[in-house]
């Protein structure tokens, strides 16, 4: 009988086949590269499992490995080709920004980051998420879209608290890990979100019931009881119930980003192997639960909004309510824990 590490290897690499294949659309007429390390035992078990998937991929740790001989196996790379990123932080070579750097040559990219974050009890929660349900994940996110683009009204309700975006959407953004109208091929993994926000952030107004949110490490906090965040024109005004390392995050965005604390990102994950009890340490990859999130602070890398000028927007936080019931317009489109687009 095998025992629980071969299991949770088993089904990395069977979740990564599925990636590698459906996602990425990667054969085996294209060469791949897989950086990584063994500094945790979740970097390790996906270590194997790209070994497995990937037999043929030259695999460089990057604790051994020189920077010099990382550069020469990128720049031995074509266009269609693969890299993979297994992380226990977030490897840095010098000057060079891997992701970034590697895109511009149309190469695909896989990463997995910040994996020593999970802790134990956490690696299968983390594998889980991997799954790859092409099916789900581009019909509900395209669906969720479609009536974002074209919706002027979004209700959240949960906890007894209603939370309402009035005025229309930014073009909603997708990470459902279809590929085929994108420039860049490639994500951070675990994957599955749909993500938008007010044109106007003024029109945002209501309160929310946040179960879990992130701190300015990037760690997740649970909230028992929840917090009662109160939000009007855009802004947090208020946190009821709240807790000592939240309160640290509010007044750290206000002190930075001139006194106020913006609600931006309206963010709907996907990722049904996450829950509000199957929660992971690392918000990068427990943002995809499914349900909603909202980010706190003025700072988003991909929305302009007029008069928040890059340079003085610092603060990108992510906070979990209690999602019940969303509706865009007059359409229910979660309910029961899941989404009905």
């Amino acid at each position: 009988m095998p025992n629980a590490r071969a299991v949770l290897v088993a089904q990395a690499t069977s979740h990564v086949a599925d990636m590698l294949a459906i996602s990425l659309q990667h054969t085996a007429a294209h060469a791949a590269v897989v950086v990584y390390d063994t500094q945790c035992e979740l970097a390790a078990i996906m270590a194997q499992a790209y070994h497995a998937a990937l037999p043929d991929a030259a695999h460089l740790s990057f604790d051994d490995a020189a920077p010099a001989e990382l550069l020469a196996a990128f720049a031995a790379l074509h266009v269609g080709d693969l890299v993979v990123l297994v992380q226990s932080t977030s490897f840095r070579i010098e000057s060079f920004r891997i992701r970034v750097e590697l895109y511009k040559r149309g190469i695909k990219v896989i990463e997995h980051a910040n994996l020593a974050r999970m802790a134990p009890d956490e690696v299968a929660i983390y594998i889980d998420a991997l799954a790859y349900d092409a099916t789900y994940y581009r019909g509900v996110g395209s669906a969720l879209k479609a009536k974002l683009d074209a919706g002027q009204r979004v209700v959240v309700q949960g906890g007894g608290a209603t939370l309402t975006y009035d005025g229309g959407f930014e073009a909603a953004k997708l990470n459902t890990g279809d590929y085929s109208a994108t420039n860049n091929i490639g994500s951070m993994f675990p994957i599955g979100e749909v993500f938008t926000e007010a044109r106007d952030l003024e029109q945002v107004s209501g309160r929310v019931m946040i179960y879990a949110f992130a701190d300015l490490e990037f760690f997740m906090h649970a909230a028992s009881p929840p917090i009662a965040l109160i939000i009007e024109r855009g802004r947090v005004v208020g946190a009821e119930n709240s807790t000592p390392a939240f309160d640290e995050v509010l007044r750290t965005i206000a002190l930075g980003e001139g006194g106020e604390v913006w609600v931006r990102e309206l963010g709907m994950g996907l990722n049904r192997s996450f829950s509000r009890e199957r929660m992971v340490r690392d918000v990068g990859a427990f943002e995809r639960v499914c349900g909603v999130h909202l980010s706190l602070g003025a700072k988003h890398g991909v929305y302009k909004k007029p008069g928040m000028r890059h340079k003085d927007a610092h603060y990108h936080v992510d906070v979990f309510p209690i999602t019940e019931r969303v509706a865009i317009d007059d359409t229910v489109v979660f309910t029961n824990g899941g989404w009905h687009a």
